[in-house]
């Protein structure tokens, strides 16, 4: 084949990406969330899918597929058609953390998905039922300490970003706690307002409107400093030196997905996310927009994964 006909074909070809590219979407697409709804990870998916509904001029649909964690949602979409219509949305620690702490997972997080972009952050809040005697985080760290094994706390399932940042806030404050998980972190918050656990260290996205409706009581937040949208909630730190913790949620695809579509996804999310009306919704949950590129995503969840690694062997957090 002549040098010409070569650059003829590689031409052709980038056109008829570019092509497939923009002619997606063409049908409904799917975000699959590994959680319940109503938690924050839900939250943010329909808010971002709302807003790309409007963008690409077909539906964003969520499907929830809640259990085990994560890895029940993380497998249906790892195993899913790698055609551009089906895409992941967990929170970070289901493609970062799980792989070390289940035996067995029917997904590879690093063979069997390719990352599209990080969507949203934040911090988590520590909260109690309303009805709790505990109105600090002295309070209750007092009464853990002196009764070892006597709280209990809630989590959306073994490994789930919720599950993690709780065992992170039990052993730096050095407490001797019972974990008790649920199918995702709508029910924990639930089952926290109805009295059957003690504490939640929960997702503010997925808090604040029990915390607002009174159902709840915040006691502390993850981040060094006190956030906007929960005044006079005092940083963790106060009372556990050192203490942070936050988390993410963002959009992954199953591995074969066309390049040419992932990097469509990526600069439309970009785009939403800058969008003042998206901004201040998602300000309202606590989250802070993030829209990085594949590449910087696919580094800081490289990262996480190593931290995740060292805190999951000294906790020794391991599900059989």
């Amino acid at each position: 084949m002549t040098i010409r006909k070569l650059l003829a074909f590689a031409t052709a070809a980038a056109i008829s990406s570019l092509a497939h590219a923009q002619a997606w979407p063409q049908k409904p697409v799917k975000f699959i969330v590994p959680f319940s709804p109503g938690g924050a990870t839900d939250i943010s998916a329909r808010l971002l899918g709302q807003k790309l509904s409007e963008t690409w001029g077909q539906s964003v649909v969520i499907e929830n597929r809640a259990g085990a964690g994560g890895s029940l949602g993380a497998t249906e979409a790892a195993h899913s058609t790698p055609d551009g219509y089906t895409f992941f949305f967990p929170s970070g620690s289901v493609v970062t953390a799980n792989q070390y702490i289940y035996a067995k997972l029917n997904y590879d997080p690093e063979k069997d998905f390719v990352p599209v972009t990080n969507v949203v952050s934040g911090p988590q809040v520590l909260t109690v039922p309303a009805s709790s005697p505990y109105k600090s985080m002295s309070e209750l760290l007092e009464s853990g300490r002196a009764n070892p094994g006597k709280l209990y706390f809630g989590h959306a399932g073994i490994g789930s970003q919720t599950h993690l940042a709780a065992e992170n806030f039990v052993y730096q404050a050095k407490l001797d706690a019972i974990a008790v998980p649920y199918k995702g972190e709508g029910p924990g918050l639930a089952a926290l307002v109805g009295g059957e656990t003690h504490f939640f260290v929960g997702n503010v996205a997925a808090s604040i409107g029990h915390i607002k409706g009174g159902r709840l009581r915040a006691l502390g937040v993850t981040s060094k400093t006190e956030i906007p949208q929960l005044p006079g909630v005092p940083p963790i730190a106060n009372t556990v030196p050192g203490f942070e913790n936050s988390g993410w949620f963002g959009i992954v695809a199953p591995r074969g997905t066309s390049r040419e579509v992932i990097q469509k996804v990526y600069l439309d999310t970009r785009k939403a996310l800058q969008d003042p009306v998206m901004k201040e919704k998602f300000f309202a949950q606590g989250l802070a927009p993030v829209g990085n590129s594949p590449d910087e995503m696919a580094r800081a969840m490289k990262a996480e994964s190593e931290l995740w690694k060292n805190v999951v062997k000294a906790r020794n957090i391991h599900v059989k």
